[in-house]
């Protein structure tokens, strides 16, 4: 078991900190922001299955019960594979500590969840109020799209159990019929890809773990890639320029595109659009994609490696 946990732990503590410092250097995942998502997911995904597997063993050295349920279906040589029973004095500390962060995880996805409800409540409160009213007798809106009557252009995507694309007359009046296509596929792209959940859980991680490079990282990249992502969607179905145009009519009021804005990301989105760079090709997506899918296999293959070379 002793030998499981080490290499648990150099698993995740590289996983932690070298890779995701290395990650946010390099060039391809601006140019291909799904892949660089999946690659970011995976290596959450590794770290949070070191700790789990880490805990079950810790848990089953640590309490006699709970080694009797876990290995319960098992034949004695591979409970006597793993020498639970002797396992070191540090093994209880570390029990401890992996609990209190699988607590502490928990609670924090649950805060953010709530305050993601609470946001969306408080949004939707704030529509129905700026919404304009209709004549008596009609029902209220409840499709996909809300046309709200502002002079400042705007679009956003309201997730939630009723989802709703949410567009300003100033957007409609200021946007070509191709720039405002542009903006809705964009938006489209954020909710079919689920892009909610993905930084609702990032920003969980990082809020309760902001040291932890990986988990800051993640919230910071997952944050830029979601959108180059969501700009890419739009630029497949309406063109490069007619997407950056649309960014531009959509910003320029709020000043986000001068020289002295703190918004670089936007800046950054535009010149993107207009000065694009090739994509991967199709194999090395394909392989980037396949390993990536396989690192989080590490945790699992470790931990069950005794137990398989006792039965064979």
């Amino acid at each position: 078991m002793t030998v499981c946990l080490l290499l648990l732990s150099v698993v995740a503590l590289t996983a932690a900190v070298p890779v995701p410092r290395a990650l946010t250097r390099a060039a391809w995942p601006e140019r291909e922001p799904v892949v660089g998502l999946w690659v970011w997911q995976c290596l959450v995904a590794t770290v949070l299955l070191c700790c789990l597997t880490a805990l079950a063993l810790g848990a089953a050295a640590v309490f006699g019960t709970v080694r009797t349920q876990l290995f319960a279906p098992a034949p004695p040589a591979v409970t006597a594979a793993y020498n639970l029973s002797a396992a070191p004095a540090w093994a209880v500390a570390l029990f401890v500590l992996l609990a209190s962060g699988a607590a502490w995880t928990t609670a924090m996805l649950a805060r953010e969840l709530v305050e993601a409800r609470r946001r969306r409540a408080r949004a939707r409160a704030h529509l129905r109020e700026r919404a304009p009213e209709l004549p008596a007798g009609l029902p209220p809106a409840r499709g996909p799209l809300l046309v709200l009557e502002d002079e400042y252009p705007d679009a956003w995507w309201m997730p939630g159990s009723r989802p709703q694309l949410v567009v300003t007359t100033g957007a409609l009046h200021r946007l070509t019929d191709h720039q405002l296509d542009a903006v809705l596929t964009h938006e489209r792209g954020h909710a079919r890809a689920r892009h909610d959940w993905l930084l609702h859980l990032s920003s969980a991680l990082a809020t309760g773990f902001p040291r932890v490079p990986l988990f800051a990282h993640f919230c910071d990249q997952t944050h830029r890639l979601v959108e180059l992502a969501a700009d890419d969607t739009a630029s497949r179905r309406c063109g490069h320029l007619t997407t950056a145009l649309a960014l531009i009519e959509l910003n320029q009021h709020r000043g986000v595109l001068s020289c002295a804005s703190s918004n670089r990301l936007l800046g950054e989105r535009v010149n993107r659009l207009l000065e694009p760079s090739p994509r991967l090709d199709r194999r090395h997506r394909a392989l980037t994609t396949a390993l990536a899918a396989l690192v989080p296999l590490l945790p699992l293959l470790i931990t069950f490696a005794p137990g398989l070379t006792a039965l064979s």
